[in-house]
């Protein structure tokens, strides 16, 4: 079975995410034919959104992704399911090396308290959220360059590797066609 194959047994239907009684309502945008094809701009361009919405925002990111695959006419199993590039795995590496990289480039190496009463709350009460806003600019930072960066070298790279792909598989083509003559 080919990865192509997997792929399409595994991504959501078009009819089964109109009949889901959550999204619904989205079903006339989730009609167009391009959301679905799997072409080498839509899925290139579905990733490179899924990344980058995956890296960027770290809730609602699905819907977001969505949204955008959508108005861009992206595939949309692929741009969804690659925003689980940030899981609750991936996410404490993502979101240090994030802030390291915002810490860099902006000179400031330690998160500043967002409010003399934030610095006064005990640590155990702190929201997740409180927590990632307390890092402050070198996180946000961090974060938009490396959404930015990992969304456009993911679609160079999945362009590429399918050009090549379809290249090599019509160069075997005409291989096989000119033995046949």
């Amino acid at each position: 079975m080919t990865l192509r194959e997997r792929l399409r047994i595994w991504a959501p239907t078009r009819e089964r995410l109109e009949n889901n009684r959550w999204i619904r309502w989205l079903a006339p945008w989730l009609g167009h034919p391009k959301l679905w094809h799997w072409s080498r701009r839509g899925v290139a361009l579905g990733v490179a959104l899924g990344v980058f919405f995956g890296l960027l925002i770290p809730l609602a990111q699905i819907p977001l992704t969505a949204a955008a695959a959508i108005v861009l006419r992206a595939n949309l199993p692929a741009a969804a399911a690659s925003t689980l590039i940030s899981n609750p795995v991936t996410f404490g590496p993502l979101y240090y090396t994030a802030f390291q990289l915002g810490s860099w480039l902006t000179g400031q190496s330690a998160p500043p308290s967002a409010s003399p009463d934030y610095a006064s709350i005990p640590e155990s009460d702190k929201t997740m959220w409180q927590r990632i806003v307390a890092l402050g600019k070198p996180l946000l930072m961090g974060l938009a360059i490396m959404a930015v960066a990992a969304g456009l070298l993911t679609y160079a790279v999945i362009d590429l590797v399918w050009r090549w792909h379809t290249n090599r598989k019509w160069r075997r083509r005409r291989q096989g066609d000119d033995e046949e003559m």
